[in-house]
């Protein structure tokens, strides 16, 4: 909450991670469309936390599942695009916690 600051900034939780830097490079020219690596602007702090919370998540976490189902589908050797993949997810739920001061997607899974 420090690093992010006043969450009303940002319009939603895709500008956050924006700003986090966790969103892939984007480059188009007419129909072409390029997504690259993740951009890595923005808070390098923020952007180690989120990753540090999703590897560090137990196995019956909605973040560890979402990281085992995209290694499942890519294989393992896209663990990182996993880890990366979650992170983001988490993002998005600290933006909504730090916004209305609950998840509600996460109390619908638990009902």
């Amino acid at each position: 909450m420090a690093e992010i600051g006043d969450i009303h900034r940002f319009a939603g939780p895709a500008q956050l991670s924006s700003w986090a830097g966790l969103t892939p490079r984007h480059r188009a020219s007419d129909t072409k469309v390029h997504r690259g690596r993740i951009t890595k602007q923005g808070s390098a702090l923020l952007r180690w936390a989120c990753v540090e919370a999703v590897q560090r998540c137990r196995t019956d976490t909605p973040m560890r599942r979402l990281h085992d189902r995209i290694t499942d589908r890519r294989g393992t050797a896209a663990r990182n695009v996993a880890k990366t993949a979650a992170a983001r997810k988490l993002l998005t739920y600290v933006y909504y916690a730090l916004r209305d001061g609950e998840v509600r997607a996460l109390a619908q899974q638990a009902a």
